[in-house]
């Protein structure tokens, strides 16, 4: 009486409710395979890669706000000229994208300064700027010039700029590192539209610093020049010895 009854294995319960056959050997079977996937899986978890978010970030990292405010030197004001503190604003990914900003900006403006001089002095170019307006029949003033485009030209000429600003960041992702994430601000990834003549080849690394100090110098020139013009055409007699124009 004092015998114990041999207990089911909870398994074999639930086979002999289901009047399914118990097998302890295949029970053991399952759990030991079971047992070995887990282990194996657990293994291969430990030597799977992980991301490590510290170098990702130094990687991608855009250049450093003093390297970029170290161009172009600004030894006429002796320190940098920056009386709204905008260099102060933001992280370094945000002063590459001043400077991306101000290298266009300035480019656009010579482009505009040299052709509004082009016309005031006369220039023209042989043919038709459209059907029935030759480039002869332009006025010599700067807006007037504009005026005279067609709308249709207008547009052509800012579908362009939105095409190569968009191929820009386009070829920006796939060509090179991007100027936000350490790339160089202000150079133009579109092909042949950076240097089409190739007169930066060869030339070392000081004489291309130069070079982009003198640009970004010249463009700042440009786009207070081409304020100007516009200021003088706009407001006769705002800019003092500003011929008309």
């Amino acid at each position: 009486s004092n015998r114990r009854m041999p207990t089911t294995p909870a398994p074999c319960l639930q086979a002999i409710q289901q009047n399914i056959p118990c097998n302890n050997n295949n029970n053991s079977i399952i759990m030991k395979t079971a047992a070995i996937i887990l282990s194996t899986l657990s293994v291969a978890s430990a030597f799977a890669p992980t991301q490590n978010a510290a170098s990702n970030s130094a990687l991608n990292a855009a250049v450093p706000r003093e390297t970029v405010l170290s161009e172009p030197d600004t030894t006429e004001f002796g320190k940098i000229w920056d009386p709204l503190g905008l260099a102060e604003m933001g992280s370094d990914e945000t002063i590459a994208w001043f400077r991306h900003s101000e290298v266009k900006h300035g480019r656009v403006a010579m482009a505009a300064f040299v052709g509004w001089w082009a016309v005031g002095a006369g220039l023209r170019l042989p043919g038709e700027l459209a059907y029935g307006l030759s480039f002869a029949d332009i006025p010599s003033k700067g807006l007037e010039a504009w005026d005279a485009v067609p709308g249709w030209g207008k547009a052509q000429m800012l579908l362009f700029a939105g095409l190569i600003e968009f191929h820009d960041e386009l070829f920006y992702s796939r060509r090179g590192t991007h100027y936000m994430r350490g790339g160089t601000p202000g150079k133009n990834m579109v092909p042949g539209l950076f240097d089409p003549l190739g007169l930066s080849t060869g030339k070392s690394a000081e004489a291309k610093a130069r070079g982009r100090s003198s640009e970004i110098k010249n463009g700042r020139l440009a786009m207070i020049g081409v304020a100007g013009m516009w200021a003088a055409a706009t407001l006769p007699g705002s800019v003092p010895l500003q011929p008309d124009c």
